[in-house]
């Protein structure tokens, strides 16, 4: 670890401005749909071997967007329930699901905010949600999670984390786009090490609940390279880009694009952290 604070992560929308900005995303979900990525491998079998999210296990996916995980826990043999608030991401999300060869008795999605939607009777065996649950109320989503899960049942919480690596001088020369369009950029601002990464705050806000026992922590980083095309079409999908005024973010966004292709040959690679906590229900 370096010294100094840890770095702000990229999961922590301001508490004034959460639920206008999670609101972004089913602007434009065919977008989201295209342009954001899957996640490791590595990831569904921790989530098997963890969680107990296997052939015949009852899954609650908690913000599903348009399936990139709905899809491959399905395929995996879970029963999933997916909900999400944006009617779009999840009209998409039903698509994909039969695009894949999976009907509602495999994997059924519900459009509703999980702070107001009433789980059946039945418990569920896992609750996953992947780089969604800092989105939901913090003042109710441990709550709603533990009453939703059976006793024993895991509550799998992925987030993702943009770190050090890939075309590291890319991302230290972009800050001055991001300097120049948009004021919320903090001077020099540059993506952390992995290790300097801190997950203590789900820890704690789970041991805090007192409705889970200790949470198991696994990392992955993997390197998504990104045409200029494709990069602008991912950023295009982050809700603090789709929050900035039209003037500020087509400037940001021109102001990338000639970046990548005057200097890095109209490609660019980003590295991801990957985080997977698992806790389970008491």
């Amino acid at each position: 670890m370096t010294g100094g604070p840890p770095p702000r992560r990229d999961d922590h929308p301001e508490e004034p401005r959460r639920e206008h900005l999670a609101r972004t995303f089913d602007e434009d979900a065919e977008l989201y749909d295209r342009a954001r990525p899957g996640y490791p491998p590595e990831l569904y079998e921790d989530l098997g071997r963890l969680a107990g999210a296997g052939p015949g296990s009852r899954v609650l996916e908690v913000g599903c967007g348009t399936g990139q995980a709905t899809v491959p826990l399905a395929a995996r043999g879970c029963r999933v329930t997916a909900v999400d608030a944006g009617p779009r991401m999840a009209a998409i999300a039903r698509r994909n699901l039969a695009g894949a060869g999976f009907g509602p008795a495999e994997a059924e999605v519900v459009t509703a905010r999980f702070e107001d939607w009433p789980p059946p009777g039945e418990p569920y065996d896992v609750l996953v949600s992947a780089t969604a649950f800092h989105w939901i109320d913090p003042a109710v989503r441990m709550a709603r999670a533990a009453d939703a899960l059976r006793p024993g049942g895991a509550l799998a919480v992925v987030r993702g984390q943009h770190v050090r690596g890939g075309t590291e001088e890319f991302f230290v020369e972009v800050q001055r786009c991001y300097e120049r369009f948009d004021p919320r950029t903090p001077p020099g601002l540059r993506p952390p090490a992995a290790a300097d990464v801190d997950g203590s705050d789900h820890v704690q806000e789970v041991a805090d609940s007192g409705r889970f026992g200790p949470t198991v922590l696994r990392r992955y980083e993997q390197d998504l390279t990104f045409t200029t095309s494709g990069y602008l079409e991912l950023l295009r999908t982050f809700s603090g880009h789709r929050a900035l005024p039209d003037a500020a973010r087509n400037g940001l966004l021109g102001c990338v694009e000639a970046l990548i292709e005057r200097r890095y040959g109209g490609a660019v690679t980003k590295r991801y952290l990957i985080e997977l906590a698992v806790s389970h229900r008491r």
